[in-house]
């Protein structure tokens, strides 16, 4: 059995955390006068520090306990404090598997921790002959999986992430920011099984709340207790708080958008093997599509050029864009300047 507690840096596991006015009392009605804040205005009072409110909500949704959910500035706050937790700077290194998210290698970069990168398969696929070399490794603290994958959209086997649960005795970090849009099973589902397994998720995504920065963290509570200890005290402002419990509430909305989005991802794959410069499209289960063509940067340039940007992803894979799903409107218009390039 892993022993969290020895995988924490010791100076985290000695910090004594920041108490904050609202995290001493938490009660709703009363004169406060401990905070320092404006007696007046809409928003003078400082949000819940621990966002109780939600994470009540997505309790209910995802049949996990509070006390094994984390809610982040966004996911990359996540991100940000597994590193600061697990890792010594200058000593410990991390692993992921590329081509995938840049925020894991800039955030260990940020905080001094070497980052190991090793090449997913032909299939974008985790190739488990070259982790095992890596698994034993006393200072290989963190592994970041992310499934689906950004930018190849494909979601990872689940016998190469077993393996590495079993296999590995640090940090297993699955990043599902794509989740929704995928059918196979969260691996929310083996939290329980696994303590040192982490799992992000966001509502930026299927949720459409990119610009309230709502990230999510699901794992073992002696993990959350942690991560509640290191973050700022007010990293998720009342705004965001109220718009993500806004959003769980009209899951109806939810669940249409997701249900038009991937009916708009199906028309595209269909409409886009039409175009005689596409040469292939990758699997996907994200809300978006890598699509090789003959010259990517010229295409994107072309796309500009008639106000459709699409996210240019040559430098990291030859001759692909990144093309997110749309609205029915916004498909269109993309494939009608994809006609228009000669």
């Amino acid at each position: 059995m892993i022993d969290i507690r020895q995988l924490i840096r010791k100076n985290i596991v000695s910090l004594q955390p920041y108490s904050s006015a609202r995290s001493e009392f938490s009660g709703e009605e009363g004169v406060f006068l401990d905070a320092n804040e404006n007696p007046y205005g809409t928003l003078n009072r400082y949000p819940d520090p621990l966002q109780k409110k939600l994470k009540q909500q997505l309790s209910l949704l995802k049949e996990v306990p509070a006390d094994n959910i984390f809610i982040g500035n966004g996911s990359d706050e996540v991100i940000d404090l597994t590193f600061r937790i697990f890792c010594n700077p200058g000593v410990d290194k991390a692993l992921t598997f590329v081509p995938t998210y840049g925020m894991y290698e800039v955030s260990a970069n940020i905080n001094d921790i070497e980052m190991i990168c090793l090449p997913l398969n032909e299939e974008f696929q985790i190739n488990t002959s070259l982790l095992e070399a890596y698994l034993d490794d006393k200072n290989l603290k963190l592994i970041f999986i992310c499934s689906p994958n950004n930018p190849t959209g494909n979601a990872m086997n689940t016998e190469n992430i077993e393996f590495i649960l079993k296999r590995f005795n640090g940090i297993v970090f699955i990043d599902e920011a794509y989740s929704d849009f995928c059918p196979s099973l969260s691996w929310i589902t083996k939290l329980r099984q696994y303590p040192n397994l982490i799992i992000s998720q966001t509502f930026s995504k299927a949720w459409g709340l990119a610009a309230a920065r709502v990230g999510i963290a699901y794992a073992d509570k002696s993990i959350i207790e942690v991560l509640n200890k290191v973050k700022p005290p007010y990293n998720v402002s009342q705004l965001n708080q109220e718009a993500a419990l806004t959003a769980i509430q009209n899951r109806a909305l939810f669940e249409q958008n997701k249900r038009l989005i991937l009916q708009e991802r199906k028309f595209l794959i269909e409409n886009l093997k039409t175009i005689p410069f596409v040469k292939r499209i990758h699997p996907s289960e994200a809300n978006f599509l890598l699509v090789e063509v003959i010259d990517a940067t010229g295409v994107y340039d072309r796309l500009v050029a008639q106000k459709v940007i699409v996210r240019n992803r040559h430098s990291v894979i030859r001759n692909n864009l990144r093309i997110t799903v749309g609205s029915p409107e916004e498909n269109q218009t993309l494939l009608n300047a994809l006609k228009n390039i000669e």
